[in-house]
């Protein structure tokens, strides 16, 4: 999924993209040199083990640890992969945090 994230002061002709869930995966995966099927540690190998972003808040997972969430060890296809991934970015993005509290956390840095 991508969003545009919320309005600044930039005076940037182009307005910024933030690409989260599957999305990111997918720029992730284009990245690294994977033949199928593959099995996860081979993907976390070839991606470094990115932390993918979750949502336009900037919660982020581990692939290696949303592959782990996965009921699969082995994807025969990219679109094997990325259907395994989506449910649990979708689960990772609804579990964030939510109304007026959420939106205040999300806005606070952590440190």
């Amino acid at each position: 999924m991508a969003a545009r994230p919320p309005p600044s002061d930039d005076t940037d002709d182009e307005p910024t993209v933030v690409t989260f869930g599957i999305a990111a995966v997918e720029k992730f995966l284009a990245g690294a040199d994977l033949s199928y099927p593959v099995d996860r540690q081979t993907v976390v190998d070839a991606t470094g083990d990115p932390d993918v972003p979750v949502d336009t808040g900037g919660r982020t997972l581990a692939l290696s640890t949303a592959l782990e969430r996965t009921d699969q060890r082995q994807y025969e296809s990219r679109r094997d992969l990325l259907n395994a991934l989506h449910p649990v970015f979708e689960d990772a993005r609804q579990s964030g945090p939510s109304g007026i509290v959420g939106f205040v956390r999300s806005l606070i840095p952590s440190f």
